[in-house]
């Protein structure tokens, strides 16, 4: 099912396979609408890692408590031809980015939508 004009439930449905994702309100609007103007920004597709988790599997892949993951409004992303510096630099400039998660890591970026500013490296 389609989220937005180019997101879907299959990519942040949660990798355990309990369900959590698959549902529309189950991802933050504004999470989705910061994903379509950083790709529009971008002007390359944009590939979920990890979008919504459950707390079992959080716990079990390491993540955080309080993860923002837990609530529909994470995404960790990746984009083909761009590096994750490169991205975040961009999502710099996304309004719920701007005021929310941006962390980059080798691979990847996590980004969310938590409503305050924070930032690190992974």
């Amino acid at each position: 099912m389609m989220l937005s004009d180019h997101f879907s439930t299959d990519e942040f449905r949660c990798s355990c396979g309990c369900g959590f994702g698959t549902e529309l309100d189950d991802v933050s609007p504004a999470l989705l609408g910061g994903l379509e103007a950083l790709r529009l920004a971008l002007g390359t597709p944009i590939y979920i890692n990890s979008g919504c988790r459950c707390a079992a599997h959080n716990h079990v892949i390491g993540g955080v408590r309080n993860s923002q993951h837990l609530r529909g409004c994470a995404a960790d992303v990746r984009i083909d031809v761009r590096t994750p510096k490169q991205v975040a630099a961009v999502a710099l400039i996304v309004p719920c980015f701007m005021d929310g998660g941006i962390g980059t890591y080798r691979t990847f970026v996590h980004l969310d939508t938590r409503g305050h500013k924070a930032r690190w490296e992974g």
